[in-house]
């Protein structure tokens, strides 16, 4: 078993599991603890064997719920260390204990390998992941949220993966002609602000191979998109090869359907 779920994805909060037999854990807690509890349940799962938590980065729909989540559930909280440093203030205590972790180190949670690369995001030290099953070079899961552009290392990570969670935050023309102020704009179009759904469709063309297996667009944004946008333009890519899997959006409010990677 090799599993995974967006508990939630948006800028109100994000937050993905994923899970083995042996490994339950979260990556980021950007939103409540009574959230992400009611999360976890509405998929039917135990939410009382979650073993660790790794926060991608410190803006608040990531990090927010992080020192909540750590002390219900007694686990401890991976971290890097500059972004522990700049959100340390908001975590409080963390009684399990916090792990530091290098960006672009690869470490173990009990049978999961996470492998870890930097983000081109504004923060101080934004990380994306990859995950596989100890012992398992058939399926892996890649994760890349919050970045302005896909950088080659990022593809390079992407390759093999049968399971995608990507952003696709924004339709261009949405943005340009929405009520966001000209300078938010540049900053959600910059190399360190978001991927729309435009970018998110160049990058599954250049990762894309036969035994990629699921694709989640996550992070869309509530003014500058629509999941029916994101979704199309994916399929209307697919079509382009002959190439039928599962695709699936990933919402704010509800969790997603729990997928084998």
């Amino acid at each position: 078993m090799f599993q995974t779920a967006v508990l939630a994805s948006g800028s109100k909060g994000n937050s993905i599991l994923v899970k083995t037999e042996n490994t339950k854990i979260l990556i980021d807690a950007g939103l409540s603890g009574i959230k992400i509890s009611e999360a976890i349940r509405k998929i039917n799962l135990n939410e009382n064997k979650l073993k660790a938590l790794i926060i991608s980065h410190e803006h608040s729909d990531h990090i927010s719920g992080a020192g909540v989540v750590c002390r219900k559930y007694k686990i401890p909280l991976f971290i890097t260390k500059q972004t522990y440093l700049v959100s340390r203030h908001r975590l409080g205590k963390i009684p399990a204990g916090i792990i530091h972790f290098e960006n672009g180190e690869t470490f173990q949670i009990g049978d999961l390998q996470i492998s870890t690369f930097p983000s081109s995001h504004d923060v101080v030290d934004g990380v994306n992941f990859v995950l596989q099953k100890q012992d398992e070079n058939n399926r892996k899961l890649a994760i890349a949220t919050d970045l302005g552009y896909s950088s080659r290392l990022m593809l390079l990570k992407f390759q093999e993966a049968t399971t995608i969670i990507l952003e696709s935050n924004h339709d261009e023309k949405m943005l340009l002609e929405g009520p966001y102020p000209w300078e938010l704009k540049q900053r959600v179009k910059s190399r360190m602000g978001h991927l729309s759904n435009e970018q998110a469709v160049a990058v599954i063309s250049q990762i894309i191979h036969p035994g990629l297996k699921n694709i989640i667009l996550a992070h869309l944004s509530e003014i500058n998109n629509k999941p029916e946008i994101a979704k199309n333009l994916v399929e209307s890519y697919l079509k382009t090869i002959n190439l039928d899997l599962n695709l699936i959006v990933s919402s704010q409010y509800e969790p997603t359907p729990i997928i084998d990677v």
